[in-house]
Parts: C-alpha cells; sequence; structure tokens
C-alpha cells in the first residue's frame, strides 16, 4: 500500500496468478481490502483461499495480514524474480526515494531513504509539472527537445517552484525546465546513495520508472542504461507474495 498506488500479487506455487494495481485513497485498510477483492476476483478465488498474506509500504499496519514485512525487503526479492543479477535498486515513488544496496545473493546489505521531503520524488515532478502547465507524461518529450542547460539551484519543492517561476518570466523554454526540472529529481536521489558505491545491474522500480524524462536524464548522469521491470509499480507487492508463499508452502 503505497502513497500513491496500491497493488495487489497473488501467487501460486509456480507463478504469478493475479495481480492488480489501483489508486490509494485517503483510507489505506479499506484500499487494501479493495485491491485483494479485485485481485481475489481476477484468480477466481476467495479470501479463505489465500494461505499466507503479507502488507508491505506505508499502509502496511493499517491492513488485517498475517504479517506486516519493510518495502526495502519486498522490493529487493521483487525486483530479482525479474533481474536474478540486480546489484542494486533505485526506486522512486510519490512521496518517497530509496536506493537499496544487494550482494551477490540478493540480500540487502545497506539501503538510504528519502521520505522527509518532497525533492528527489513523484511529487516534486507533479509539483513543477503544474507550474509549467504541462501533464506528467511531457517531460519525456521536452527534456529532448532541451538545447539550453538549467541548473535549479534548490531541491527544496517549496524554493524550487518559486524558482521556476522566476525563470519563467525571464523568458527561459518550457523544454529547458522541464530538463532541469528532471535533472533535480535525478540529482536529489544519486546523492542519496553516500558513501555507497553506484553497482551494476541497477535496476529502477516505482512509478517514476516510467517516467521517461528521469529515465533520459539517469541513463547520463549514471553512463548506463538502469533496468526496468515490465511493471515497474508492482515489484514490492510481488516480493511480498513470493515471501508469503515461502510462509505458506508447509501448509500447502
Amino acid at each position: 500500500i503505497g502513497s500513491q498506488s496500491t497493488c495487489a500479487v497473488i501467487v501460486n506455487e509456480k507463478e504469478i496468478i493475479a495481480s492488480v494495481l489501483i489508486p490509494s485513497g485517503v483510507n489505506p485498510k479499506k484500499i487494501g481490502e479493495e485491491a485483494l477483492g479485485l485481485a481475489l476476483g481476477k484468480a477466481h478465488l476467495s479470501r479463505s483461499d489465500v494461505q499466507y498474506f503479507i502488507a508491505t509500504g506505508y499502509g502496511r499496519y493499517q491492513v488485517e495480514s498475517d504479517e506486516q514485512i519493510s518495502e526495502i525487503t519486498c522490493q529487493a526479492l521483487g525486483v530479482q524474480a525479474f533481474i536474478p543479477k540486480a546489484r542494486m535498486v533505485l526506486d522512486i515513488g510519490g512521496q518517497d526515494s530509496k536506493i537499496i544496496l544487494l550482494n551477490k545473493n540478493g540480500r540487502v546489505i545497506d539501503f538510504m531513504m528519502n521520505d522527509k521531503c518532497a525533492a528527489g520524488t513523484g511529487r516534486f515532478l507533479e509539483l513543477m509539472a503544474q507550474v509549467l502547465n504541462i501533464q506528467l507524461e511531457d517531460y519525456g518529450t521536452l527534456v529532448n527537445q532541451s538545447k539550453e542547460f538549467i541548473e535549479l539551484s534548490h531541491t527544496c519543492a517549496i524554493f524550487a517552484e518559486s524558482e521556476l517561476v522566476s525563470l519563467i518570466a525571464q523568458g527561459k523554454k518550457k523544454e529547458d525546465l522541464a530538463r532541469a526540472v528532471c535533472q533535480s529529481v535525478v540529482k536529489r536521489v544519486l546523492t542519496l546513495a553516500g558513501k555507497m558505491v553506484i553497482t551494476q545491474p541497477l535496476v529502477f522500480t516505482g512509478g517514476v520508472a516510467k517516467n521517461q524524462g528521469i529515465i533520459t536524464i539517469l541513463k547520463e548522469e549514471l553512463s548506463f542504461s538502469p533496468l526496468i521491470p515490465p511493471d515497474p509499480l508492482i515489484t514490492a507487492a510481488l516480493g511480498a507474495a513470493y515471501l508469503a508463499r515461502e510462509k505458506a508452502i508447509p501448509q500447502l
């Protein structure tokens, strides 16, 4: 249960049998039950058919489940389902961003997380898109059209918004400002790594992993292409489902 979206994944002994992704609302308990209900419907199952239920994310303690596990652990496991050799995970969601370092066996050995500030999150992109009067999906096209380098001096969303308004008043082009916004997000997130060495294969997850503008800037900053799962929004829920399957195996 995330700040912007909620995902439910159901697996059996061999494979994923259903997954559902819906917007998160103000009631984590209600939205969690709704997502589970929709997934059960897709799988033609009832709640009693679920052997073990693990909740993860911001709202994990609000929904009735067998166990609640950190999204760090779940994200790492879910990523490995798609990319077994992953050594680092960069996750950018609506309200937080995190970098997770994995060892060669896929275990979490270090991580850093920003959940105190909108800078470096999907929310920052949304706020700046409103100032620029663009849609989130416009970032990709605008970044590729940019000709002039502009660097935002503020990473704080409040100050960055004022700076952006000032730059617009100076006649700066929308595409150059869109690129500056994406660069600000990527710079903020990579700073999170601190002393961690950026390690390949690096997997990019979260809703922002679908933003082509961020992907373009990230490639430039890293000097290599991050790997993106087929659906970067379900990896944490998938990891939770796999952990639940491990717990349920003795019962199956």
